[in-house]
Formats: structure tokens, sequence, C-alpha cells
């Protein structure tokens, strides 16, 4: 069994230093913590440990960035965002070793994701020259109004380890092309990922103090709370639980930032009688088991209509046999390990609490301590029951619980009864059941006849405690720009020299 990471072209990319205007440099206590592979347990880099004092010094290496950068023009930026793609591209293969070593996804799921990753750079570079403002028909006869868009500042960015390199630049990309300068926090659990962009940053000439990466563990709640009330940082976006998001948000209130939250998810997927069983089957596999269930819009809650949920059930379980979990580099692995040991037992005690209650595991729902204490068996339970932990808890692991459905009007309110609403997804061929289900459903993504709904393109983002704010498409770069309303008076003269 393979464990140790193929070697990297370019040695480089492989830091053990955060990046803070434009150097790299320990903590000023000296204090590091260990990076470990999740497949192995072992240790395979150090970071450094981070405190207030390096936070509030990276923040203002942003602040004096700031003026100049927000005053380059956005086809400047958008070059040197072009450039850092391009060199995101040339080092795929690297960057993907990175990402399945700290975080134990396959290697081409790593893949994957880098190319994801970078097209947020790419996207972005393609706004930053098209930010418009408005001409406004006045009221008053002599005014004349217009709007210009300006970027809102230094910008806190907090990101999530489940995607190392996609989460970064899905922040960081926007951020740029709008003109504002950002402090980003490494996730603790996956920093190799981030340094190694932060190392492409710098080689694609963006200025010293305009990107600047604080690497913490431990000290993660103290490095926040130093971003979230510091007044020099006019903006936090966070990718994350709902419980952190509500304490980030508690914090930047004494300062009344602009704030824009992708929190928690618990999405339903939905498999309607009519629908094309073979596609739902498909897309329930991918929207489920990617990243081994270790995303925010992964299905939740399967919820299959009676006519069809023995049907579904068999054909369901039958793929999930083919899957190979092991290390993510080994030839064939289809499921590397969870992030850690505790989030094994969490999926654990949801297929625990489901056999108590009633549900038949049809496959897996054991840990694999033969490959390591973060591996569990990828696992579909059925005959589900609303009582259950699974169906009012977000698994973030490999379980697939099948709920049994009646009706349309059934099926929405199970799926509604939710205090988040991230995505939600559906299989069904009825176009005037795809309309009403699609409104009816309290999110703010939808998946119709699709188990895939990220896209650059594509408006990201939930309502209710899934947070608010969108990231990537059109929208993405308002979430860092402010507008400015100027009214000239006194603009109703007639022309000069007129009798």
């Amino acid at each position: 069994m393979g464990s140790s990471m193929p070697p990297l072209s370019d040695k480089s990319l492989l830091k053990s230093q955060a990046y803070v205007n434009g150097e790299w440099i320990d903590a000023k206590s000296g204090k590091t913590f260990e990076v470990t592979d999740p497949a192995t347990g072992k240790v395979i880099g150090t970071m450094p440990e981070m405190d207030r004092q390096d936070t509030e010094a990276a923040i203002a290496a942003a602040a004096a960035a700031l003026p100049s950068f927000r005053k380059t023009t956005g086809r400047e930026r958008s070059k040197m965002l072009r450039k850092w793609y391009q060199l995101m591209m040339d080092n795929a293969d690297d960057l993907a070793k990175l990402i399945t070593w700290e975080n134990g996804k396959p290697l081409a799921d790593a893949k994957g994701e880098v190319t994801y990753a970078a097209n947020f750079f790419e996207w972005f570079s393609e706004e930053a020259p098209r930010v418009y403002g408005s001409t406004i028909p006045a009221s008053i006869a002599g005014n004349r109004v217009f709007t210009t868009k300006e970027p809102v500042g230094v910008c806190g960015l907090i990101t999530p380890w489940n995607f190392p390199a996609a989460m970064i630049t899905r922040k960081i990309g926007p951020a740029l092309a709008a003109g504002c300068t950002v402090v980003a926090k490494s996730p603790g659990e996956t920093p190799l990922t981030a340094a190694a962009l932060a190392e492409l940053a710098h080689r694609a000439g963006i200025p010293k103090g305009v990107v600047n990466f604080v690497t913490a563990l431990a000290n993660t709640p103290e490095v926040g709370e130093t971003i979230t009330t510091s007044k020099t940082v006019k903006k936090v976006s966070f990718t994350g639980s709902t419980g952190v998001g509500k304490l980030l948000m508690k914090h930047s209130a004494s300062t009344l930032k602009k704030l824009s939250f992708e929190l928690g998810g618990n999405a339903p997927f939905i498999v309607f009688d009519d629908a094309d069983l073979e596609s739902a089957v498909a897309g329930a596999i991918t929207s489920k088991f990617r990243s081994s269930g270790q995303t925010c819009v992964c299905a939740n809650r399967i919820y299959i209509q009676s006519g069809i949920y023995d049907e579904f059930a068999t054909k369901f379980a039958e793929k999930v046999k083919s899957f190979k979990v092991g290390v993510g580099y080994d030839e064939g692995v289809t499921h590397g390990p969870l992030i850690h040991d505790r989030a094994v037992s969490k999926a654990d005690s949801h297929v625990q609490d489901a056999v108590k209650h009633g549900g038949k595991v049809l496959i897996g729902g054991e840990k694999r301590p033969d490959l390591g204490t973060a591996f569990y068996q990828p696992t579909v339970i059925r005959d589900m029951t609303a009582d259950m932990l699974l169906a009012q808890e977000e698994t973030f692991g490999p379980v697939a619980g099948l709920f049994k459905f009646e009706t349309e009007a059934d099926v929405v309110k199970l799926a509604n009864a939710a205090d988040v609403g991230l995505a939600g997804y559906f299989f069904s061929k009825d176009v005037q059941r795809v309309y009403r289900v699609a409104e009816a459903l309290e999110v703010g993504m939808v998946g119709v006849n699709t188990g895939l709904i990220s896209d650059i393109a594509s408006p990201f983002g939930g309502i209710k405690e899934s947070g608010f704010g969108r990231e990537g498409s059109m929208l993405g770069i308002d979430e860092y720009m402010t507008v400015k309303t100027v009214t000239l008076g006194g603009m109703g003269q007639p022309l000069q020299g007129s009798s």
C-alpha cells in the first residue's frame, strides 16, 4: 500500500513558512504546528503557529498595500490574475499531489479541484475590467446622478480544509479583481496547498502586501477574532460551519463589517418515480460520495418515492459496492480517508443511531482500521426515518441514508424541515413538477436532474442558517465592492451664449 507523496516536480512549492508582505516568515513566537497525512497519521510538515500579533502585522501589510493597489486599472489586475491562473495550470500536478497528501482525497479528485480552483482566477481576471457603474435619471430636473463601484478595502478570508485550493481562489479571485488587498487564514489541517498558491502569487508578480497568508491550528480562534474585530479589515468572507459563522458574525458586529458567509448544509436529494432511474442513481452517487461526503453541498438526506424505492436502493448499493477505499495516490482508489478520526466517529455515530432506530445497512457501516484511523467504508442504509440523527445533522462523511416518501407535498415539507438551506437536488422528467418543486425548495441552489452544481459561472451560496452572499458568477465581485452615489446639482442650465 502506497502512502508517501510522489515527489514534486518543483520542490520549491513545498513550504514551511507563512507568506506576509511578499516574504516567507515564521511566527514571531517561533511556535509551529504539525501537518499530518490523514491516510497514515504521519507528520508531513510544520507551519508557523501564528497569533494575534502576527495577524495584526499581516493586516497592516494589506493596509499599506491598499492605496496603490486600489488605483491599478481593472485591466492591470486582470493580467495579474491571469498570470496566477496560468502558473496554477502549469503546476497542476504538483498542486494535486499536495492536496491529496494533506486532505486525503484521491488524486483524480485533487486534479479536478486544481482546475476548478484555477478557473476562479481566470473567471475573475475577465470580470476585473468590467465593473460598471450606473447613470440614473434624477427626479429633480437640475440634478444628475451616477454611481461608481469601489473596492471595499482590506478583506479577511477564512477558508476550510475540504477544498484546500478552490475555497481560497473563490475568495481571493474576486477580492483582487475588485482592487482589494487580503489577509487569508489558511486551513489549519491543509496549509501546504495554500502556501504553494502563495508561492505562485509571488511568481505572478502580485505586489507585496496584496496577498497575505496567516497560518494557525491551535490559535485559529484567536486569529479569527483578530481579523473580525480589526477596524482595518472592512470585509470578511468565511466558509465553514454555521456555529463558527455565528461566532464570527458576532465579533464582526463590533465594527459592522461587510460579510459573506457560506455555512453548513443538509441537502435533500429527491428522486420522483417519473425520474430516469439510471441518471438519478448516478447523480446521487456523485452528489453523496464526492470527497467521501465531505462537501457542504453533498446529498445528506436522500428521499426516494415509494414506487421506485426498492429498485433504487438495490441499484444504488450495487454502485457503492464497486468503490475502492484506500490511500489517495494508489491505483484504482475511488475514496480516500476522512480528514481525521473525529470525522470517522461522527459518521459512525450516525450509522449506529440509524440501526438502533430500525435502519438496515445494505453495504458498509464499519470503520476500516486495517487502512488507518481515518478510514470509513462508504455506507448505504435503507428504511431511514425523520427521527434519526442523520435526518437532522450534516454527516459530512460517506454515509447515504435512503428515506421513503409518498407525495410531492410530503417530500417538500420534509426537505424544508431544516434550519439550513444551501443546496437541494431532485430528479424528474415532468417539466411542470420541475418548476413547482424548484420554486418550493427553501435552498440557495437547486440541482435538477444533476448531482453536480458547482460551476465558476454559477452563483454559489445559501439561505436560512446556510448564510448569505454569493460566490463565483457575475455576482461574486460585488461582494468585494461598495457603491458610491454622486449627485451633481445645478446641471440644468441652458447652453451658454444662447439668447
